[in-house]
């Protein structure tokens, strides 16, 4: 298995060998792509799951500090939550190297409405329960290119 998520079209692939299982909508950066730190960009390139966070919270459960909190967000929230699930991402070139550091992840939201343009603040949105979906069909180190 393995992911591609493809920016220009907000959405999110899972592929085995050729073949498409699965496509996702998504929502990355507000502020674009890059990798600078501090920037909330979406960072390009080829990545890796290095953790796996959330199994068993609940559908829209916030996290803090990839700690469940037992609060859910909810849509018209301005704050956005890691919500549900969380695929934390590291990068595998060069220019994406400090992406484990800059807490870039797949995950949850509540701003599901949002999902279909770039609305985040770096990470990788997905509905609640598309993540968890996705969650539970990917491996720690299921490789992931972010594609622009």
């Amino acid at each position: 298995m393995q992911i591609r998520i493809h920016v220009p079209s907000q959405t999110l692939d899972l592929i085995e060998g050729d073949t498409l299982q699965r496509r996702y909508v998504i929502s990355t950066s507000r502020f674009g792509i890059g990798t600078e730190p501090g920037s909330n960009k979406t960072p390009p390139g080829r990545f890796r799951i290095a953790e796996k966070i959330g199994a068993g919270a609940e559908p829209g459960e916030i996290f803090i500090s990839r700690v469940p909190t037992g609060i859910h967000g909810e849509e018209g929230d301005p704050h956005d939550h890691v919500q549900t699930r969380i695929l934390w991402l590291e990068g595998l070139d060069e220019e994406n190297a400090n992406t484990y550091e800059r807490y870039v992840y797949i995950h949850g939201t509540n701003a599901e409405s949002q999902l279909g343009t770039p609305a985040s603040m770096g990470c990788v949105r997905m509905s609640n329960e598309d993540v968890i979906a996705l969650y539970d069909l990917v491996e720690v180190g299921t490789h992931v290119e972010i594609q622009t």
